[in-house]
């Protein structure tokens, strides 16, 4: 036997079934292990009340009306359930959405788009992000967010907006330093700059770098 992690457990909700099929063949191709599926939302919540999965993807548009029951599932789940990663995977890019995703805080969520994933192992890659607590946005979805702006967003630089938008995807200050072709120590700098302008002091119990994104996302909500 490996010493690998063990399989990421996943219950995926789509109500179409090609394309909820074709995800758990994908995914247990990549040694996840889909322990249920769901075709509306109401079959998603008895389906947790049996499995325990890490993470859960949600499509937005569910019956029986196709407008937002998986984005209110989604929200439900992120309130009762905060140790459960929640992925919404959609056609739909509105920011307004992911604004309402993360309104309860940016860990253990992520917003992909299903016409730009251009692999299964990002995809994977992204699953587990969100599964140990990251956020995984979609850069269509963060700059649109970006573009909406607020009055806080306006006090940044272009280049710390360009910091703050990798951030919101999740990555990390070295991620972020390789992406800007700039220094770790660049990336600091302007890290330690969106706090300040962000009103975000330092403190020993709060994680100002998920407040940070929360901020700019709470704000372009409104």
């Amino acid at each position: 036997m490996g010493d690998g992690p063990p399989p990421l457990r996943v219950v995926i909700a789509e109500d179409l079934v090609i394309l909820r099929e074709g995800m758990v063949e994908l995914l247990t191709a990549r040694g996840c292990e889909v322990v249920a599926t769901a075709g509306t939302a109401e079959q998603l919540h008895q389906v947790l009340r049996v499995h325990r999965p890490d993470v859960v993807i949600i499509d937005i548009r569910m019956p029986p009306t196709h407008t937002d029951e998986g984005i209110r599932a989604a929200e439900q789940l992120r309130a009762e359930r905060p140790g459960l990663g929640v992925l919404v995977f959609s056609q739909h890019a509105e920011p307004s959405w992911a604004a309402r995703l993360l309104a309860s805080g940016a860990h253990g969520v992520g917003y992909l788009l299903k016409e730009r994933v251009a692999a299964v192992s990002e995809f994977v890659d992204a699953l587990r992000r969100v599964a140990a607590g990251g956020v995984a946005l979609d850069p269509q979805i963060v700059g649109l967010l970006m573009r909406g702006g607020g009055r806080r967003l306006d006090r940044l630089t272009e280049r710390e907006r360009d910091v703050l938008e990798l951030m919101a995807q999740g990555h990390s200050n070295r991620s972020v330093a390789a992406h800007l072709v700039v220094s770790e120590r660049a990336v600091e700098k302007h890290v330690a700059s969106i706090f300040l302008k962000f009103d975000l002091p330092a403190t020993d119990v709060d994680n100002r770098r998920v407040k940070a994104v929360v901020t700019y996302l709470a704000e372009i909500g409104r």
